[in-house]
């Protein structure tokens, strides 16, 4: 930690998680308690981060918040708990007389800026990680060493995820304060290095439902929810933490895809009816599968969060020949050499017998372009002083 002109600052990243077993829908609105437990790939930093630094002084007389460059409003109420349950635990630290006394004040305010490097509410969990950053920042600058769990909840459910590299279990809990509803590790991002992410960027807009309405809606309307949540999740958590520590992709491909369309159907099964899939992204499901029969198994897995961008998991010897799918089939309009971001692939034509089986015509332009990931690490101090997002005097520093 750097200390400049009595200002204690720190900086960290915190990474985007993709659910294979969904979350939706709460049964705590205020606590942010899901009704099912979840299960999520943690993609890596390199490409898709969350940089946060945090600021305590003295000279402060507020809190105050830049996200993005824009200042945003510090009384929003998820932002608010955050806040209040880390400086709770910073005083139970002190209360417990474990520690040395911290050298600051608890009643310093705090400023916080933070910046993503992808599209923020385009249904790319950037909330997740915007969370998850903010609650590591945060403990980081208070001296909070307990389990973050709890803070990065009450700012957005998925959060909690993003605490964790690899793969990585949401426990719903069963309290009624949420004590046991916490996030846990099922494997170590090391431990299925062949796996690939593909990120099908469709749409950079905000979604038109947001997930917090959207889901209090499901909750309210949707009896296929709660027979989702209730009959089928808790068997499918066991059988995904089995598929990832066999590290069978034949059938975590499967049930990613199955649990992604199950999401789907019950924002159609809530009334009135939430569809976040557009044309683009039912084309990449049925790209998908053309590409898997042509195969005979699946080497291709989607899956589909709240927004129209897709998700591929799929194995590193597939990726440049699905990469050719999608070019054949999603032509890029004019940004052929930026089309492909992230992870090199190497071109590769495609065989005229795949090229028969993917049959459609071709949709010019129905993906923007394509972020090329693998499953990365939780979140990261950054040490370097030249990484801190505020200057010295608490305030943002001047776009480079």
């Amino acid at each position: 930690m750097a200390s400049e002109k009595r200002l204690e600052v720190v900086t960290c990243t915190a990474p985007v998680n993709i659910a294979v077993i969904k979350y939706w829908g709460k049964r705590d609105e205020e606590l942010i308690l899901p009704i099912n437990s979840s299960l999520s790939v943690t993609l890596h930093q390199d490409q898709l981060k969350t940089t946060t630094t945090a600021a305590i002084s003295r000279d402060f007389t507020e809190d105050r918040i830049w996200l993005n460059g824009r200042e945003e409003d510090v009384g929003q109420p998820r932002l608010q708990a955050c806040l209040r349950e880390i400086r709770r635990l910073a005083r139970k630290r002190r209360s417990d007389g474990h520690e040395e006394p911290l050298p600051l004040s608890l009643s310093y305010k705090v400023h916080v800026a933070s910046v993503n490097n992808f599209p923020t509410a385009a249904g790319l969990a950037s909330s997740a990680a915007g969370y998850a950053c903010l609650a590591y920042a945060l403990a980081r600058v208070y001296g909070v060493e307990s389990d973050l769990s709890e803070v990065a909840r009450r700012g957005s459910g998925s959060a909690c995820r993003s605490l964790y590299g690899g793969f990585v279990e949401w426990q719903m809990g069963e309290r009624a304060d949420g004590k046991d509803s916490i996030a846990r590790q099922v494997a170590p991002e090391s431990h299925w290095p062949e796996l690939r992410v593909l990120i099908l960027v469709v749409s950079t807009e905000k979604k038109p439902t947001g997930s917090t309405a959207g889901m209090q809606t499901s909750v309210e309307t949707s009896a296929l929810l709660r027979f989702r949540a209730e009959a089928l999740v808790p068997a499918r958590m066991a059988e995904m933490t089995h598929c990832v520590r066999e590290r069978d992709f034949q059938a975590f491909g499967q049930l990613t895809m199955k649990d992604s369309n199950q999401f789907h159907a019950t924002c159609m099964d809530t009334f009135p009816p939430i569809s976040y899939l557009n044309d683009t992204s039912r084309r990449i499901i049925q790209l998908a599968h053309c590409f898997n029969a042509h195969h005979g198994q699946t080497k291709v897995a989607y899956t589909f969060d709240a927004g129209a961008n897709a998700v591929i998991f799929t194995l590193d010897d597939t990726v440049a020949e699905f990469v050719a799918a999608v070019r054949h089939s999603f032509p890029p309009e004019l940004n052929g050499d930026k089309f492909l971001k992230g992870l090199p692939v190497e071109p590769v034509p495609l065989s005229d017998e795949l090229k028969a089986a993917l049959g459609t015509d071709p949709t010019p332009g129905g993906i923007k372009y394509i972020i090329a990931t693998q499953v990365g690490p939780g979140p990261q101090v950054l040490d370097d002083p030249g990484a801190h997002l505020l200057g010295p005097d608490g305030l943002p520093k001047a776009a480079a």
